[in-house]
């Protein structure tokens, strides 16, 4: 519970520094470096992590521990953006974008833990990171294919700037590459654990959490331990506890014991993004499950498993989701409802649309200005096709309704947002 967000933080971490794939869909990008994704997802990205099909991602993985860095970016006029600033336990510390900083042209210095310095004139200061590696997660609003280019022309001003190098005119920064190598348990039974222990050394965790720490050194976790020197029984009981916990973490998200639930939708608590010492909301509900999760104030996610009447959602059936004119998502920014399989990734389908949303082109709305989305996996009757959001054929799948800058009642989850009809 304590130790997936290290864990996974090293893997993804790893992955997108050092390993290219498909440099359309996943990220790699050197260390302090940006990686700007060219398009939305699509399906062919099945990398989990409930990936969204309304913005543009823009992923770096900073290291602290020398310097802050800072990010700049370019005037973003009325789009919205935002950069989201995650520590390595998933954690999230502050954010840069249209809702925290405002939309003008902006230098934002970021520091790690410890780091006391002089602000350059002209760059703001963040929150400083509680740990020397972080994630920053941009995202920028994409409003369809054709306006793909603008926002690449946005993200191409997008800047990493180590702090020593600020104020030279085009600064180069170096090219990284050399991040801690996780050991997968396929590899080793106790890899995991090994890998736990670097991560903890790389990034030391709150002076609040020496009680803890006192208790797992007993059995070899922590900071310079060696889990091989431990008693055969003792690695044997962490080989079957890492087996055990990785059950255990998908079980807690599906569950859905973590969120409000109201007519079929699982709101997130208010600590949602910022789990601190509840970690088994930080490791199911914001790492296993997205990686980071944003705050509610910036984003919030509904999460639907079941139809009105319980019923876990089926590909054999057909539903609607109708949202009336006089109570559509109440947000600041924009909504969209995406469709995902079991294992977090978008559903192949043959329209190649993954989520329905008020800015999805040619939405048909009711007299009223309301909205019936239709869910279903055969195609539906033509003039139904413009709402349409394909469900798998077959397996287990799920809905996440985004909504972005929601307004208190969706927060605080006096919204009830309506529930998915079963029609058919």
């Amino acid at each position: 519970m304590y130790g997936f967000p290290y864990v996974y933080g090293a893997t993804t971490r790893y992955k997108w520094v050092t390993t290219p794939q498909d440099p359309q869909h996943v990220p790699y990008a050197a260390v302090n470096h940006f990686w700007h994704a060219p398009n939305v997802l699509d399906a062919t990205y099945q990398d989990g992590g409930c990936p969204n099909n309304d913005t543009l991602y823009s992923v770096a993985w900073l290291d602290l521990t020398n310097e802050p860095i800072i990010l700049s970016h370019p005037d973003m006029g009325d789009r919205y953006f935002t950069f989201e600033l995650a520590s390595i336990t998933s954690d999230n510390f502050d954010y840069v974008g249209q809702r925290v900083t405002g939309p003008k042209a902006g230098h934002y210095l970021i520091a790690g833990p410890g780091w006391h310095g002089e602000v350059p004139d002209g760059v703001a200061a963040t929150t400083p990171s509680p740990t020397p590696w972080m994630l920053c997660l941009g995202r920028t609003l994409v409003n369809g294919k054709d306006d793909v280019p603008a926002v690449n022309e946005l993200q191409r001003q997008y800047r990493l700037t180590p702090l020593s190098m600020w104020g030279e005119t085009d600064p180069q920064v170096p090219e990284r590459r050399d991040v801690l190598a996780p050991i997968g348990s396929a590899a080793d039974p106790l890899g995991p654990w090994k890998t736990l222990n670097a991560m903890v050394a790389e990034n030391p965790p709150p002076a609040d959490h020496a009680v803890l720490l006192r208790q797992f050194a007993s059995v070899g976790i922590g900071p310079g331990l060696d889990v091989e020197s431990q008693p055969p029984a003792v690695r044997d009981g962490l080989i079957r506890a890492l087996d055990a916990g990785m059950k255990l973490l998908p079980a807690q998200f599906l569950s859905g014991d973590w969120a409000t639930n109201i007519n079929g939708w699982r709101y997130p608590p208010p600590t949602y993004g910022r789990a601190g010492d509840d970690f088994l909301l930080r490791s199911a509900d914001q790492s296993l499950a997205g990686i980071v999760a944003n705050d509610p104030a910036e984003a919030v996610y509904l999460v639907a498993r079941q139809d009105a009447d319980g019923k876990p959602l089926s590909s054999e059936e057909h539903y609607e989701l109708h949202f009336p004119g006089n109570d559509l998502p109440p947000v600041d920014a924009f909504w969209s409802l995406t469709m995902y399989k079991a294992d977090m990734n978008l559903v192949p389908n043959p329209v190649d649309r993954y989520s329905v949303g008020d800015r999805t082109a040619g939405l048909v709305r009711g007299p009223d200005g309301g909205i019936r989305i239709f869910i279903q996996n055969e195609t539906p009757a033509t003039e139904r096709q413009p709402n349409w959001l394909p469900c798998p054929a077959d397996g287990t799948w799920f809905v996440v309704l985004r909504l972005y800058r929601p307004h208190p009642e969706v927060v605080d989850a006096s919204w009830a947002c309506p529930p998915i009809q079963r029609v058919g």
